[in-house]
C-alpha cells in the first residue's frame, strides 16, 4: 500500500477481485463472558466516575498463534453487538451481523486471523450496563450507571484484550461507531495497533447526528413508562424507543435507496385512508423496525450510547484533529461511501487529510452505493477485495517489524 507518509486512493480497478464467492460460515459460535473484579481496581470513566465490577461479553473466531500477532478486533456500531458471525445454533435463522465478511476465506478470514468482536460497557448485550445489577444496591442501575464515552469503551475493550493475552492488534476494523472506537484506540493507545480501518465514521460527532440523537432521547423520556429510567421490573417504555429507533433509522438509509425500495406506494391499500393510520409502505417498514429493536434493545442503552457518541471528538483534548494524530503508529484504511449522509465522504476526507498532514501511512476508498450509511453492513462486494489486500500487506509489514 506504499511508504509512510503516502497517501492512495484506491478506485474499484484497484480493488482485487476473485474471492471464494462461496467462503465458509464462521460456524457454531458462542458468547464468553469475563468478569473483572479484582479488589481495588476500577474502570476510572473520562466524565469522573468509575465502574467495578465490569463484564466484557465477547465473541472470538479462528486462533490465535503462537506469537500472538494476528488478532483483529471488530468494533461494532450502535445497536450491535458481540455476535459478529457465525450462529449460536444450527436453527438460527440469522448469522452475526457482519457475518459477510469474517470466516474462513472472507476478508477477515479466520483460517489466518483470530477475530475478536466486544459488547460495549454501557451496552445491552451482556458487557456491564445500565440493565445490570448495581452491586450498591443490588438493582439494576437504571440512570444510576455512571456516563461513559467512546474512549471508556476502548478502554474496557483493552481490559479483554489483556486478558486474552494480546499486547498489540493486527488491525481494529469497525463502522460507524465502531469506527469512532477504532480512531479513539489509534490515538489514545498508539503502541497497541497496527492497521486501523475505520468506515462510515468521523472524527467528532457532526451536529447534525446530535440533533437526531437528542431527538431520540426525548421521545424515550417523553415516554410515561421510562420513570426516570428505573422502569426494570415493569413495563419498559416501548412506545419511545420505537420513536427513537424510527428517527435513527431514516438515518441510516439514503433518499435514493428509499425511493426505490418504497417510492410512494400504499400499504394494502388502493387509496388514501384520510386517517392518522400508516398509508405508505414507508410508514409502515418504520413501525415494524421500531417495534422490532423494541424486542432486542435496552431504552436506557441507547440513552447512554448516544450520548457517548454525541460526546465523541477527537480533537477536544489535543486542540486539532492534527495534533490528535501526531503520534498515531497504525496504518490506516479509510472508507467512505459515497450516499451516507450521516457521516459523508468528507468526514472521512477529513480524516485521511490531518493524517497525510502529519505523514502517516493512509489509504483512502469511497465506495458507490446507493445504500447510505447502512452500506458498510451490506456492500461486501465493494469492500471485501480492498480489506483482504490492505490485511494481507499489513500483516507482511507487521511481521517484519517485530
Amino acid at each position: 500500500m506504499g511508504d509512510a507518509a503516502h497517501t492512495t486512493r484506491l478506485e474499484i480497478g484497484d480493488v482485487p477481485v476473485g474471492l471464494d464467492p462461496d467462503a465458509g460460515s464462521a460456524g457454531i459460535v458462542r458468547t464468553k463472558r469475563v468478569t473483572f473484579d479484582e479488589p481495588g481496581r476500577t474502570l476510572e470513566l473520562e466524565g469522573g466516575g468509575r465502574l467495578w465490577p465490569v463484564t466484557i461479553a465477547y465473541e472470538t473466531y479462528g486462533t490465535l498463534n503462537e506469537a500472538r500477532d494476528n488478532a483483529v478486533m471488530v468494533f461494532h456500531a450502535l445497536s450491535g453487538d458481540a455476535h459478529v458471525a457465525g450462529r449460536h445454533s444450527a436453527n438460527e435463522r440469522r448469522a452475526g451481523w457482519w457475518d459477510m465478511l469474517i470466516g474462513p476465506g472472507k476478508a477477515l478470514d479466520t483460517d489466518k486471523y483470530f477475530v475478536v468482536c466486544a459488547n460495549v460497557i454501557g451496552g445491552c448485550g451482556g458487557s456491564t450496563g445500565p440493565s445490570s445489577i448495581d452491586p450498591a444496591s443490588g438493582r439494576p442501575y437504571g440512570t444510576d450507571f455512571p456516563m461513559i464515552t467512546i474512549h471508556d469503551m476502548v478502554e474496557a475493550h483493552l481490559l479483554l484484550l489483556d486478558h486474552l493475552g494480546i499486547e498489540k492488534l493486527l488491525a481494529a476494523v469497525g463502522g460507524s461507531m465502531g469506527g469512532m472506537q477504532v480512531l479513539d484506540l489509534a490515538v489514545s493507545h498508539p503502541e497497541r495497533v497496527h492497521l486501523a480501518v475505520p468506515m462510515a465514521t468521523a472524527a467528532r460527532q457532526p451536529t447534525q447526528a446530535i440533533a437526531f440523537n437528542e431527538v431520540g432521547r426525548q421521545a424515550i423520556m417523553a415516554d410515561p413508562d421510562w420513570r426516570g429510567g428505573h422502569y426494570y421490573g415493569g413495563k419498559p417504555p416501548i412506545k419511545g424507543l420505537a420513536v427513537a429507533r424510527m428517527i435513527g433509522h431514516i438515518t441510516y438509509l439514503s433518499d435514493e435507496a428509499m425511493e426505490e425500495k418504497f417510492g410512494r406506494r400504499l400499504q394494502d391499500i388502493h387509496d388514501y385512508t384520510f386517517t392518522f393510520n400508516p398509508d405508505f409502505e414507508v410508514e409502515s417498514y418504520l413501525h415494524h423496525q421500531g417495534l422490532a429493536f423494541t424486542n432486542r434493545f435496552d431504552a436506557n442503552t441507547y440513552l447512554y450510547i448516544t450520548r457517548a457518541l454525541d460526546y465523541f471528538d477527537l480533537s477536544r483534548r489535543q486542540g486539532s484533529l492534527v495534533s490528535a494524530f501526531r503520534d498515531v503508529r497504525a496504518r490506516f484504511l479509510v472508507l467512505s461511501f459515497s450516499s451516507d449522509w450521516l457521516h459523508p465522504p468528507y468526514q472521512l476526507k477529513e480524516i485521511v487529510g490531518a493524517l497525510r498532514a502529519t505523514h502517516k501511512h493512509v489509504s483512502y476508498y469511497e465506495v458507490t452505493t446507493r445504500f447510505g450509511h447502512d452500506a458498510f453492513l451490506l456492500e461486501r462486494d465493494k469492500m471485501e477485495g480492498v480489506i483482504s489486500a490492505f490485511l494481507t500487506s499489513g500483516a507482511r509489514s507487521y511481521a517484519r517489524s517485530v
